[in-house]
């Protein structure tokens, strides 16, 4: 008898956030939804990571709405999202009774499945949210970011999935967010885990297909017990994205596992993310096909993604080599720790800053809180030289408690700052909104009345069945007296509406 392998599809949240810079329009995704609450996923992942931002900063769309949105469309579909930890979506700590909301308004609003990680594998960082969705009765996943160094061993992430049993996680999730994962320590890992933990812990695998090798070793992991992978439909996937969830399929076929998801949706779903892709070309990223240097520089796709847009705005495009080579060191200088949000971005700044004035000449604020503990415990010792330097700089003395403990109650003070600004609602989610984004969400309350924007440059696939509409920049082109057609949906209803300019 076979044993069935569970899917995680990741079309509404990472697969865009990795390959289009998360600028992808709700608008563009619902039409897809009912199928993909019909294929047969063990969950989808649709909400956290940078879709928070990316909503308030580029969209003008209020992402606790989208989230709401996917609840009423996924009726059938567990729905995840990747938090995180004490960072929640945001980028810096926060205290305890935030977590807590922030926490309790994501389940009230729809979550089901939260994906807790800290960048630098610090248990701390994760107890107090993994004890907050436990409290809501929704499932908490624990998860490890898998990277590599000298201090990185097979036992060693044995070691934390034991401790996140321990802290009543549903499930373990190992986290590959740089397409680090090779076959072997894959098998290795997820066996170490079943065997530690126990076969009925539920463990699940994530990881990226940029190196050419992880399809390879999602096959391994589930050799080796894994319940779950993740997968992004094939239309947004590949590159600095993920492998394939067409692929995983027929993979499977004549082994002792399978996939049991419904064929006929899944081509149903590619359709449609092909046919709107196109629109975001401007965001794609520069990453194509494969590159194996990420093994030697460990460095995510987003993240290059980023420093190349760093160097540009300095005219500096051609140091990126440098920069590369650079981000080891730095890496190297902190400790060792993963390379992943919000980790990957402060060291990741660190290098440019290195390479363009020298090394350690100029220090970001972050990078410095970083050398000083203020994000946590990494996994090695940091340089003692590097950390006298960020001490001078910032006026600080390294901590070795955690960072939350150090926090003041807040809610009280975000609650007051955030009635005060326009266009906010007094709501709780709004309160949150703000606390995680102080300087954008001002201007998103200010403008959410006008509603989302898309920033695709055609028009998005006309429903089945329906006449073809424009999208807002086909409108704006449109001749001075041209007639205009519109799809509007009014109370779950939807019609065809024709505008005609008579100015």
């Amino acid at each position: 008898m076979k044993r069935t392998i569970d899917v995680t599809e990741l079309a509404l949240r990472d697969a865009h956030q990795s390959l289009l810079a998360t600028r992808m329009a709700l608008e563009d995704m619902v039409p897809a939804c009912a199928d993909i609450d019909r294929a047969g996923y063990w969950s989808v992942e649709c909400w956290g990571g940078a879709t928070f931002d990316a909503c308030i900063r580029f969209l003008n769309e209020d992402p606790w709405e989208r989230l709401r949105t996917f609840r009423r469309l996924l009726p059938n579909s567990r729905l995840q999202m990747l938090l995180r930890g004490q960072n929640l979506l945001g980028y810096r700590h926060y205290q305890d009774m935030v977590v807590d909301r922030f926490v309790d308004k994501a389940a009230e609003n729809g979550m089901d499945v939260f994906r807790v990680f800290d960048a630098l594998n610090d248990i701390r960082n994760l107890q107090r949210a993994i004890t907050a969705v436990r409290r809501t009765g929704k499932h908490a996943q624990g998860t490890i970011c898998y990277t590599v160094s000298p201090l990185h061993t097979v036992e060693g992430f044995v070691n934390m999935a034991e401790r996140l049993v321990e802290l009543g996680c549903d499930s373990i999730c190992l986290k590959d967010m740089a397409a680090l994962l090779k076959p072997q320590p894959a098998y290795d890992i997820v066996r170490g885990i079943k065997e530690r933990c126990g076969a009925g812990v539920r463990v699940h695998v994530h990881t990226h297909a940029t190196t050419g090798v992880t399809l390879v070793s999602l096959m391994k992991a589930i050799e080796a017990g894994a319940d779950c992978v993740d997968t992004a439909i094939s239309s947004l996937s590949l590159g600095p994205g993920h492998n394939p969830t067409e692929s995983l399929v027929e993979m499977l076929e004549g082994t002792g596992f399978e996939a049991r998801l419904d064929k006929d949706c899944l081509r149903r779903v590619r359709d449609h993310f092909a046919s709107v892709r196109p629109r975001y070309a401007e965001f794609m990223s520069n990453i194509h096909g494969v590159d194996t240097d990420i093994f030697d520089s460990q460095i995510p796709g987003g993240m290059i993604s980023n420093m190349e847009s760093q160097l540009k705005q300095q005219n500096a495009a051609h140091r990126l080599k440098e920069v590369l080579i650079e981000v080891p060191r730095v890496r190297e200088d902190a400790g060792f720790p993963p390379l992943v949000t919000p980790s990957s971005q402060i060291v990741g700044t660190q290098a440019v800053f290195n390479v363009m004035m020298g090394r350690y000449k100029a220090m970001s604020g972050e990078f410095a809180d970083l050398m000083l503990g203020y994000y946590g415990q990494a996994p090695g010792a940091r340089d003692p030289e590097v950390v006298a330097l960020a001490e001078r700089q910032g006026g600080k003395q390294p901590i070795d408690c955690r960072p939350a403990d150090l926090l003041q109650p807040e809610w009280q003070s975000l609650r007051e700052s955030t009635l005060a600004l326009p266009g906010s609602d007094g709501s709780d989610e709004d309160v949150l909104t703000h606390a995680m984004f102080p300087q954008v969400a001002p201007k998103f309350f200010a403008s959410r009345a006008e509603g989302p924007k898309n920033l695709g440059k055609t028009a998005p696939p006309a429903a089945p069945g329906s006449a073809p509409g424009p999208s807002a920049n086909a409108a704006a082109a449109a001749p001075l007296h041209a007639t205009v057609s519109y799809d509007v949906t009014l109370n779950g209803r939807s019609h065809r509406v024709s505008v005609t300019p008579v100015g």
